[in-house]
């Protein structure tokens, strides 16, 4: 075995306390590959931008409010409403 691919001194990531602050935040999430329009990509992430966050956050929002069995309307009125009143 090659000396760089040497694991047999690696610590786990529970050990190294940035890693382990990342493994808990990550609880409770799965990873995923997933096919998105362009246009749906390029709207999640300037609405993430303006307002300081993450697109990923965004939909992941989006998803959920959609099982709640709120609409894409609703959640555009609300995002309207929002908007309004910060000007």
């Amino acid at each position: 075995m090659r000396d760089e691919y040497d694991f047999s001194q690696a610590k786990r990531a529970t050990d190294v306390p940035h890693l382990a602050k990342l493994q808990a935040e990550m609880a409770g999430k799965t990873r995923i590959t997933m096919r998105v329009d362009n246009e749906t990509l390029s709207a999640f992430k300037a609405h993430a931008q303006a307002k300081g966050g993450s697109y990923q956050t965004l939909m992941n929002a989006a998803l959920g409010d959609y099982l709640k069995g709120q609409t894409l309307a609703d959640v555009v009125r609300e995002t309207i409403r929002e908007e309004l009143s910060h000007t």
